[in-house]
């Protein structure tokens, strides 16, 4: 199932895709998204933008939602209502890689906790978000 879900999810965030985000793990307990930090995602002095590793979080966080929906609600959607994302390192080079797991899933929302990690293992960022369930 992962695969056909990171299939659908990639097809569904056409901004991940233009901004090269790759899909690695889909599932409704832990989905795993990355992205390379390339110069023109970056703000002064190198350093990757912190929209761009929002977005990375807000992908992630609306992938594992949806894969958690795709099992028990076959049809439905998602969409972000609210993310806060705190920052911690910055991030100058290779890969951040961004898990997401589901902090609470009800009826009506979603929430989902989101790691941002660099090449070395380093928490750059964390995100919580929380995902309305469209039907």
């Amino acid at each position: 199932m992962s695969d056909e879900l990171i299939r659908v999810v990639s097809e569904a965030m056409p901004l991940a895709a233009a901004w090269g985000v790759q899909a690695h793990t889909v599932a409704a307990e832990q989905t795993v998204l990355s992205l390379d930090w390339r110069a023109d995602l970056c703000t002064v002095g190198g350093i990757l933008h912190g929209g761009a590793l929002m977005a990375l979080a807000d992908c992630a966080g609306a992938a594992c939602a949806f894969a958690g929906l795709a099992r028990t609600s076959p049809g439905a959607r998602t969409s972000t209502i609210e993310s806060s994302t705190h920052f911690f390192a910055a991030v100058r080079s290779g890969t951040v890689t961004a898990t997401a797991r589901p902090m609470h899933s009800g009826r009506s929302t979603i929430v989902v906790q989101t790691e941002l990690r660099d090449d070395t293992g380093r928490l750059v960022g964390l995100t919580n978000q929380t995902q309305a369930v469209l039907s």
